[in-house]
């Protein structure tokens, strides 16, 4: 059996697959998914070495949680050989960070899951929110469920780097045990590295998840409602056809260049079929064996120079 290297989360004791499983697409999210591939796909990732799985009720309606909690069921392995990690805070019918709803929300997530705990539980996307109520509301509501044993560890998430820091510097130490920080940390954008010191002073952990960019990383480009702008998307588009002509799959290296930073935990990236879960760890095995192209790397880092660490605009952000 193929194992992928394990990383130490913050202080939490979580040793973490460096390729964590992104179960967003088995929500549906980007099309249908069968019990069937879902099963087989989670099967093949732990097979693979990958312990990692992050789900939210917000994917598909709930429907990701409830597909990855039967999954895993399937599996038919002790519940410690896995990490699992959801959010509460953002459903389909909007944002509510109240500690009524987050409470709430956690019994209804393990119900989805069939767990009777998550490994994490993490803020949603809390720039839609008022980082005010998530220090003085929603993160002490978190701190009784971990007293009450339905979460082991606490977490925030969101797109602007600044909401981290606002968080973390008006909770008392060690509160908050992680962060998923999305979409800076790949080959266009490398902007969470300036964090990732200040993180380490807080004892926090580091997941990073959308290492290809919500897509601009890849052979057949972003979705049409990709919030990037005109030029950031054609440079990427660039940087796929330099590679593609050189023989090379930019997604790979994306992969490859977010993994190669350990001091992120985790690299989430969502799958849905076994041939993805086969190329996310190839990519990381072949990191480990061979290490990353620098070459190509640097050459596709030349075609993005101009818009260099461009990013989008994402909810309410506050300094």
């Amino acid at each position: 059996m193929a194992t992928i290297e394990l990383r130490d989360l913050g202080n939490t004791g979580l040793k973490l697959s460096c390729v964590g499983f992104g179960a967003s697409p088995l929500g549906n999210v980007f099309g249908p998914v069968s019990e069937h591939e879902a099963n087989a796909c989670v099967r093949e990732a732990f097979r693979l070495g990958i312990n990692f799985f992050d789900t939210s009720p917000y994917y598909g309606g709930t429907l990701s949680e409830k597909v990855l909690g039967k999954a895993l069921k399937a599996l038919g392995v002790p519940r410690n050989e896995y990490i699992v990690s959801t959010k509460c805070g953002r459903y389909v019918e909007g944002f509510d960070f109240s500690a009524e709803r987050v409470t709430k929300s956690i019994d209804e997530s393990l119900e989805r899951l069939q767990l009777d705990y998550v490994d994490i539980l993490q803020c949603h996307d809390i720039e839609f929110g008022s980082l005010d109520q998530i220090v003085n509301e929603t993160i002490p509501a978190l701190q009784k469920l971990k007293e009450s044993g339905k979460i082991r560890f606490i977490g925030i998430t969101g797109l602007p780097l600044g909401v981290f820091t606002y968080v973390l510097d008006r909770v008392p130490p060690s509160t908050v045990d992680v962060i998923l920080s999305y979409c800076h940390y790949s080959i266009n954008d490398s902007t969470l590295e300036d964090l990732l010191p200040y993180l380490k002073s807080k004892s926090v952990g580091v997941i990073h998840a959308s290492p290809l960019a919500m897509g601009l990383l890849t052979e057949g480009g972003p979705p049409e409602w990709h919030p990037a702008s005109p030029e950031l998307k054609a440079a990427c588009q660039a940087a796929a056809a330099y590679c593609k002509e050189k023989g090379k799959n930019i997604s790979k290296l994306a992969m490859q260049y977010s993994l190669s930073n350990k001091d992120i935990s985790s690299v989430l990236v969502g799958m849905n079929s076994v041939r993805q879960v086969e190329g996310n760890v190839a990519a990381a095995t072949e990191l480990a064996t061979v290490g990353k192209d620098e070459k190509t790397v640097s050459e596709i880092e030349d075609i993005l120079k101009s818009v260099k660490n461009q990013t989008w605009p994402s909810g309410i952000q506050q300094s």
